[in-house]
Formats: structure tokens, C-alpha cells, sequence
């Protein structure tokens, strides 16, 4: 039986995850497993996710995944290239896992492959450097580094957002023993606000937070509506922007060092904008440059809130949390305790059993949580949920 692991968000689970979940076991197989390594309550775009992290494997289990694990927070809201190591390490740890399948807009590897293999070299770094001295972005230099050793029409593969995640996900899967596998993304584009068959997750936030048609858009559209009913959701910053700010005006200016991860010196603009302005949507406009995306500023302004920095290069997750399984997935648990490389949690009490670094990283996503919870819309539906109290969902 084949095993396809997938790194998603799924902020919220849609009919676009339902359709890879459907296309991946008509290629490898109808009795293929699904294990999904799935951000936290908080994910890689700076942002509270908009249901907490059980509701969303709920809706991914009852969506077709197997078995959900969790990409803790340092890698769940770091840049694209930890993003995908945290993941793919993970689902190599498992040892269960045969196929690492990825959307991207391309849909083939051999771009893919090129553009991976080019941006582990030196020559690209020199690249990178020259151009982003000529006053470049990051994203532009990178690009233009590409073409500079590869051609234009794969390095323009970059300019999708899927894809550059798509590249990352194949640097990090060098040597993991699983086999890649692209699926082409269908529906609407990254982040768009089109409301067609397969709207983005973006567009399915916003009619959620508009009042539009969001549940013909949700498989798991229930799950949504019991969270909003019982005050748990949608979950936002704005519902916490003065705890946010709160937090901020008490740090030190080298207290914004951790969380600067280019080590550029915008940690100088962060502090003085989070002293001149009212608002987080000031304090991102007072540090927005060209050379810095706004993904980049909410990433980094979230992880100063939690206290969180992104996960160290080469730093990867300690243990196996199981959020979720459904029947399958239980019986793909019994494989993975004895062929995981990693402690496989799946009663949150046994990390106490765990090394020190494991327990750290675990209480710290503690901490996470009782912070999300300050970001639901009823604060008495939100207690917060104990980590250590908090059992994974059974399908």
C-alpha cells in the first residue's frame, strides 16, 4: 500500500484539498494513506489560523486524510525554505511514508528539480548577492539568479507561489527515501479572491468573515459552524491586537533581534515603528520596504508576540504529535511505533517522558495555545485547551 504525506495549513479544509486528496489515489492507488503534517493554530502567512488546529484535522480527517501530525509553531510560521524542512522531516521520521506529494502550478518536477538543484550552489548565492546589491528583492534576485544558470522559462516558475514552496519541499526531500510527486493546482490562484469552483482558502476566509456563501465552498462546513456557535471561531488578530501591542511596547529593541531573521537590521525598523504607531496595520506599513515582503513583517511580528523565532537552519521537529487518525490512520500508527525515527505523542502526558529538548519545544507550543485563544471571538468559548490535557481526534 502506497503512503502519500502532504504538508498542508488546510486554514480551512476545501474542496481543492479534497480534489489532491482524490488525484492522489487515483495515481498511486484507491487504497493509498493519506498522512498530512499540518501547521498549528498558527501558519507561514504571520497569521492566527482561522479555526483552531483540532477543528481543522477534524475537517481534514472527514475530508479523506488518514492521519494528521503537527508542524510545531517554529517551523510552521518560518519562511518557505523552514516551512518545508520542518515538514518533510517529519513525514521522512514517520517511516511510513512512500510519496511526498506537492501542488504547484507547473505540475511537473523536472523545472522543479532544475531550479532546486541550482539554489544549493554557489553560483547562485554569488548571484544573489549581485543582484540584490543593484537594489533587487529577495524574490527578484532569486529569479533573476536562476536564469542567470538555468534559463528564463525555469526560472520564471519562481514567480508562483506554489511553485518556490514546491522547490523548497524538493530541496528538503534530498535523501529522505519517499518518491516526490506534483500535482498540478487547479481553482483559483494563490490568495486570490475568486469565488469560483475551487476558491482559494483566502477567498473562503474572507466570505467567512463577510457573511458570503462559505459553505457550499467547506466539506467539513459543520465543523466550521459548530466552532462559530460556540464562539471559537473565526479566530483573528485583530480580535488581540492590544495584547499584541501590549506585548511589543514591553520588548527591548535587541528583544526584536531573534526574529529578524535575515540578520539586516530591520529589527532597528521594527522597534520604532511598534513605538510610533497605534495599530499592527501601522506598524507593518511604517517598516514595509521594497526589500521586505509583508509575509516576511507578519511573520516576523508573530513570532515577537509568541515569543517564538523561527526554527534554526538545519533545525528539525524532536518528536511525532498526533492530532488526528481516522481508522486507517490508527492501524498506520501501529507501523510508524515501530518504524518512526522520532517519539510518536500521541497522549500528550508521555512528553514528560521525552529529552529536554523535546519537553521545550512541547511546552512552548503550550504557551502558543493559550495564546490563540485570546484571538477567538468569545473569550468563555475559548478556554483555552490545556496541551497537555488535549487528546488527538479518532474518526
Amino acid at each position: 500500500m502506497a503512503v502519500a504525506g502532504v504538508v498542508a495549513e488546510y486554514n480551512p479544509f476545501h474542496r481543492g484539498h479534497a480534489w489532491q486528496l482524490e488525484e492522489v489515489r487515483r495515481r498511486l492507488g484507491a487504497d493509498t494513506a493519506v498522512i498530512a503534517c499540518m501547521s498549528g493554530n498558527f501558519v507561514q502567512r504571520g497569521d492566527f489560523a482561522i479555526l483552531s488546529k483540532h477543528a481543522r484535522t477534524e475537517m481534514a480527517l472527514q475530508g479523506g486524510v488518514d492521519l494528521v501530525l503537527e508542524l510545531p509553531t517554529p517551523w510552521a510560521v518560518a519562511g518557505a525554505e523552514r516551512f518545508a524542512q520542518g515538514g518533510v522531516a517529519i513525514l521522512a521520521a514517520a517511516g511510513v511514508v512512500t510519496h511526498l506529494v506537492f501542488g504547484c502550478e507547473s505540475g511537473a518536477l523536472d523545472p522543479l528539480r532544475r531550479i532546486a538543484d541550482c539554489l544549493d550552489g554557489e553560483g547562485y548565492h554569488a548571484g544573489v548577492r549581485r543582484f540584490m546589491a543593484e537594489g533587487m528583492t529577495f524574490a527578484a534576485a532569486r529569479q533573476s539568479a536562476v536564469e542567470a544558470l538555468t534559463d528564463r522559462e525555469t526560472a520564471e516558475c519562481l514567480s508562483a507561489p506554489n511553485n518556490a514552496l514546491a522547490v523548497e519541499y524538493l530541496r528538503a526531500w534530498r535523501g529522505s527515501g519517499m518518491l516526490p510527486l506534483a500535482l498540478p493546482r487547479i481553482g483559483a490562484a494563490h490568495d486570490s479572491g475568486e469565488e469560483g469552483e475551487y476558491p482559494s482558502a483566502s477567498a473562503i476566509r474572507e466570505m467567512v468573515l463577510r457573511g458570503g456563501d462559505w459553505r457550499s465552498a467547506l466539506p467539513g462546513a459543520p465543523v466550521l459552524s459548530r466552532e462559530m456557535e460556540a464562539g471559537r471561531a473565526p479566530a483573528g488578530r485583530w480580535l488581540c491586537e492590544r495584547a499584541i501591542l501590549a506585548r511589543l511596547r514591553t520588548m527591548g529593541e535587541e528583544d526584536f533581534w531573534p526574529y529578524d531573521g535575515g540578520n539586516e537590521g530591520l529589527y532597528h525598523r521594527f522597534y520604532a515603528a511598534v513605538h510610533r504607531e497605534s495599530t499592527i496595520d501601522g506598524i507593518l506599513a511604517a517598516v514595509k520596504t521594497k526589500r521586505y515582503p509583508m509575509a516576511r513583517l507578519r511573520r516576523m511580528l508573530l513570532q515577537a508576540y509568541l515569543g517564538v523565532p523561527q526554527a534554526a537552519q538545519g533545525e528539525t521537529p524532536p518528536y511525532l504529535r498526533v492530532l488526528g487518525a481516522s481508522g486507517r490512520g490508527r492501524a498506520l500508527l501501529g507501523t510508524m511505533r515501530r518504524a518512526a525515527s522520532l517519539p510518536v505523542i500521541t497522549k500528550p502526558g508521555h512528553v514528560r517522558r521525552l529529552v529536554a529538548e523535546a519537553q521545550r519545544i512541547f511546552d512552548q507550543e503550550a504557551r502558543c495555545t493559550e495564546l490563540y485563544a485570546l484571538a477567538c471571538p468569545e473569550l468563555t468559548g475559548a478556554v483555552p485547551e490545556g496541551e497537555y490535557g488535549t487528546a488527538p481526534v479518532m474518526l
